[in-house]
């Protein structure tokens, strides 16, 4: 294994997401309020970092600038997470918008790694559209999250670093979205398969979606990695039982990096982990 291996394990909760309908899951946190609650209540049950996406006043996904800027403020001013933004945003948003997350100056931000099927949409992210987020996170001093939805995006990721040089802060680190319809399988072979092709001393975050977020879990706890949960990625906490908020996820989450004696990193333990710098 080529990965960075950790004493204690980065929880990030990514509360959200673009997909889900607020009237469908209505404990789903939209408003700009909700969000900092669950941030807060998230950060006391062991999460480090929170990983943004936002709505507008009809809960519809947004990439909206002041929005952004409004949302990485008040996450810093009320909770000591690291935060981190989504340049995903919905797969219909252009990329022009996408790229204008970064003006938001947040901690961290996402940087898909190419383009995949989701579900019955197309995620598209071009190479020139990679390489300029990339740049444009180096200029900024914005730490990526690599996401990597198969297995070919890791070589993609190999050529990225080869090309065009280290992210800001100077470490490398994936997060595994495994168990998108289009994407890999959330299992414990397909985990061990990418574990092989991570840069050398890169750090890893799994995220495991519907069914598979409990395997994939367990699986990044036993290889020595990360994990991301939330209500963006399931609403299911068991079979038939809906999860109540993203607080109850996060907290099995740490109890699980309990047993595995891998407790959670707290907020500046990640920021070192990762090479982000403190907000002035």
């Amino acid at each position: 294994m080529s990965t960075s291996m950790s004493t204690g394990t980065l929880i990030t909760v990514a509360p959200t997401g673009a997909e889900l309908e607020k009237a469908a899951v209505p404990n789903l946190p939209v408003t700009l309020d909700e969000l900092v609650t669950t941030a807060k209540d998230c950060e006391r049950v062991g999460a480090a970092m929170v990983h943004v996406h936002i709505r507008d006043d009809d809960a519809r996904p947004s990439l909206d600038p002041v929005r952004l800027a409004d949302t990485v403020q008040a996450l810093r001013e009320q909770t000591g997470l690291v935060v981190q933004l989504s340049t995903g945003g919905a797969v219909t948003d252009p990329e022009e918008h996408r790229l204008r997350v970064l003006d938001a100056m947040p901690d961290s931000a996402s940087c898909t790694m190419g383009t995949v099927n989701f579900g019955d949409d197309v995620f598209l992210n071009r190479w020139e559209f990679i390489v300029e987020l990339h740049k444009r996170m180096q200029e900024r001093a914005i730490v990526p999250e690599y996401e990597i939805f198969d297995l070919g995006q890791l070589t993609s990721l190999r050529r990225l670093l080869d090309e065009h040089g280290l992210p800001a802060g100077g470490h490398v680190h994936v997060d595994l979205v495994m168990g998108v319809p289009g994407g890999m399988p959330g299992d414990t072979e397909t985990l061990a398969a990418a574990l092989r092709a991570i840069p050398a001393g890169a750090t890893f975050s799994a995220t495991g979606v519907g069914r598979s977020t409990l395997p994939v879990l367990l699986a990044a706890l036993s290889a020595g990695g990360h994990v991301r949960v939330g209500m963006e990625d399931t609403i299911s906490y068991a079979r038939g039982e809906r999860v109540k908020d993203n607080a109850q996820l996060v907290a099995r989450a740490s109890g699980v990096a309990r047993i595995a004696q891998r407790p959670p990193l707290t907020p500046d333990e990640a920021r070192a982990l990762l090479g982000v710098r403190r907000a002035a």
